[in-house]
């Protein structure tokens, strides 16, 4: 009894911060559930993309991959720079993380863009733990994506539509989470720095063949200009 009431105040404090999260994800989830379907792939392999990928930008990404013929280096390299970030997050988590035993497994695994913005900054209530306070709410925002895309995947294998710009979803999202971070005039150099990276790609690559040098770009000059800062 004392167990459940510990994970009732936890599961109590974390819901209330996650549900910007949860109305996102389900959005995002239906439409990438939607684009599966009407790429041939059914409700289950949406499920099992989300549940063992947990990489919603690249999950959309790799959608076209899928329809065009599946390339293993192409999808791992694309992969690779899209999910780059998720090793500064991880490393930034380090300390946060330290000392929850067992739960630190799952925290690494659920850790995504959103998560992260939320347990890099809240602090557990009084009388709810540490752990018991971040793994709700990683595990709930894991829940909010694979939920959504399951049900985009069922809704879009009942339902015939045309699912024409529903791929613009994420597109959408990135453009608000960019105008968001243009608000703030000591964000905006990244934000200037990726815009220039994909504009040269672009010019050079064409659009067929831009993310992946545009993110190797980005990598580079990020890393290059920490390590002027710290010199």
């Amino acid at each position: 009894m004392a167990r459940c009431n510990r994970w009732r105040r936890a599961l109590g404090a974390a819901f209330p911060v996650t549900v910007p999260v949860l109305t996102g994800y389900v959005c995002l989830g239906l439409a990438y559930g939607v684009l599966m379907a009407a790429n041939g792939y059914g409700p289950l392999w949406s499920a099992l993309m989300s549940a063992i990928g947990f990489c919603g930008s690249m999950q959309y990404a790799v959608i076209p991959i899928l329809a065009a013929g599946f390339e293993p280096l192409q999808a791992f390299l694309l992969t690779l720079m899209v999910n780059a970030r998720h090793v500064l997050y991880g490393l930034s988590m380090l300390e946060r993380y330290r000392g929850l035993g067992w739960a630190r497994f799952p925290l690494i695994y659920t850790l995504s863009d959103e998560t992260f913005s939320l347990v890099s900054t809240l602090d557990p209530p009084e009388g709810v733990a540490r752990r018991d306070f971040f793994l709700c709410i990683s595990l709930l925002d894991y829940g909010y994506w694979v939920s959504g895309t399951a049900l985009g995947g069922l809704l879009g294998s009942v339902l015939t539509f045309n699912a024409t710009g529903l791929d613009f979803a994420l597109t959408a999202l990135f453009v608000v989470l960019f105008l968001e971070q243009w608000k703030e005039p000591e964000r905006r150099g990244a934000g200037i720095v990726g815009a220039a990276c994909a504009a040269v790609s672009l010019a050079v690559f064409g659009p067929d063949n831009l993310v992946i040098p545009a993110m190797i770009m980005i990598l580079a000059i990020l890393l290059g200009g920490r390590k002027l800062t710290c010199a």
